[in-house]
């Protein structure tokens, strides 16, 4: 357990980040408001999304849809949790890319749980094209899957054919 150390301190870092920023956009930015960081590419814009990953299904508005979100929310937590735990130490890069999704797992939880919605809130854009918002916990989320990713496919040793 104490060789894990190190990732549950990057976990709680990654969760405490994600909360705080969240924390501090929903006081200082009014919702559905944005606040210009780099004009013509970057804005904070203090959104509720009810829904999934970046976005997906917040129009919704369905209860269903919450229930249902909030659970697989918490069936891919436990299904995390359970991977984190029985991959071993020297498998660093997995460590790290598990570390990440479950600190983002549980940003998004907390939020969902305690608020009833998600606040995203990074706003990329080139002109009027913009990447659905997002947060720290999305972000986090995104890059350790797509470490598991690079991992699957580029391992050492790793055999395609069955």
């Amino acid at each position: 357990m104490n060789r894990r150390i190190f990732y549950f301190l990057f976990i709680l870092i990654l969760l405490t980040a994600d909360q705080l920023t969240k924390a501090i956009v929903a006081q200082k930015i009014p919702f559905l408001n944005s606040k210009s960081i780099i004009p013509g590419f970057f804005n904070l814009t203090h959104i509720r999304n009810r829904g999934a990953i970046f976005g997906f299904f917040s129009q919704s508005g369905s209860q269903f849809l919450y229930v249902i979100l909030t659970l697989a929310s918490l069936a891919a937590l436990v299904f995390v949790v359970f991977y984190f735990f029985k991959t071993p130490t020297s498998e660093r890069l997995m460590l790290i890319s598990l570390s990440l999704i479950l600190a983002g797992a549980l940003g998004n939880l907390i939020d969902r749980i305690f608020r009833g919605y998600v606040i995203d809130f990074l706003d990329f854009y080139v002109k009027k094209w913009h990447w659905p918002s997002f947060n720290i916990s999305d972000a986090s989320i995104t890059i350790g899957a797509f470490f598991i990713i690079f991992i699957f496919f580029f391992r050492k040793g790793l055999k395609c054919s069955p």
